[in-house]
């Protein structure tokens, strides 16, 4: 009976070793496929991120704001839906235009001055001039002016809301944003809307610098730069591409679906210095346009209140972002003020 039982020791432990040379088998083919699959530059993750943060915000009728962590198949660590300064407390607010989550619903660019007063006004030049952004952001932003930081979104995910961000600062000027579409679903750029728990979401921001005067000085559109360094699902890696610094994913599917385990992302590292005046951002794509259709504010208080700004008849603001507005989840953009 001893020489069976250590015979089916020995049994079971060849086919142990056998199933992890298999799994190992396994694992290394799903990589070999994706590398062919993909020639891009980007680093490749695959289903749900592990999450880190629980709700660093919370709103009654809002979605959950987590934050979490992936491993791509090269090793690097990646945060999602981004690395953001929300709970820095030394980067500053910008002030709410409108805001549903903390009550301070008005119903005109006039009612909401009135009612905020003065804004902060970040000091970057001591002997500069005083100019308002009028943000509106799906979902959030960062903005920096020559490098300082000027303001963050108070939501980072909904009920949407609009900002005021004040300043201080000599032309010319240079404006750089971080712009996040969060996601539900960390890792895969999704959330549960239209019957489908993995949804695809989509971002899109608008903005309109004034000065003391009321005068608009400048308005998002095609002549801002604008570049892509996170963007998912991706269900096919085949259908993304690139031209130079040009990240294509126009052909990739976006209809989602109700599991998500399977979906890619790809990930770009940030370059440093990308909000500093002189971060050389000529080879960026400009910055793609979208009507209010499209992004879908039509029903949005927080747009819709403030229309005399966005879309003033004289000077009319575009929605811009990325190439792809719904797979690109974390966009860099930047204008200079001259």
């Amino acid at each position: 009976m001893k020489h069976k039982f250590y015979l089916l020791i020995s049994i079971a432990f060849i086919m142990s070793c056998a199933d992890n040379k298999t799994k190992t088998k396994s694992a290394q083919d799903s990589t070999a496929e994706i590398a062919v699959d993909y020639k891009g530059t980007a680093s490749i993750t695959q289903g749900i991120a592990t999450t880190t943060a629980e709700d660093i915000y919370t709103c009654e009728r809002g979605r959950k704001t987590d934050v979490g962590e992936i491993t791509s198949t090269d090793g690097k660590k990646w945060v999602v839906p981004a690395a953001t300064n929300y709970t820095n407390t030394t980067f500053p607010f910008a002030a709410d235009l409108f805001n549903s989550c903390e009550e301070k619903k008005y119903a005109s660019p006039q009612e909401a001055l009135s009612a905020i007063g003065t804004p902060n006004t970040i000091e970057i030049d001591e002997d500069g001039d005083v100019f308002t952004a009028y943000i509106f952001a799906d979902n959030y932003f960062e903005m920096y002016v020559n490098g300082v930081a000027v303001g963050k979104d108070k939501v980072p995910f909904t009920e949407f809301n609009s900002s005021v961000v004040s300043f201080k600062v000599q032309k010319p000027f240079t404006i750089a944003m971080k712009l996040v579409d969060w996601e539900e679903h960390l890792g895969v750029g999704c959330e549960a809307n239209r019957g489908k728990d993995f949804h695809a979401g989509d971002g899109g921001m608008v903005a309109v610098i004034k000065d003391t005067e009321n005068n608009i000085i400048a308005t998002t559109d095609e002549k801002w730069k604008a570049q892509t360094y996170y963007t998912a699902p991706i269900t096919d890696l085949s259908c993304v591409s690139e031209d130079g610094a040009y990240r294509y994913s126009e052909n990739c599917d976006t209809s989602g679906g109700q599991e998500g385990s399977e979906f890619y992302a790809l990930h770009w590292e940030l370059p440093n210095d990308w909000m500093k005046t002189d971060f050389d951002d000529t080879n960026w794509p400009n910055a793609s346009t979208y009507t209010n259709n499209t992004i879908g504010v039509n029903n949005k208080p927080a747009y819709t209140n403030f229309t005399s700004v966005f879309d003033d008849a004289k000077d009319n603001a575009q929605f811009i972002w990325s190439t792809n507005v719904v797979l690109d989840n974390e966009v860099l953009v930047r204008y200079t003020i001259n």
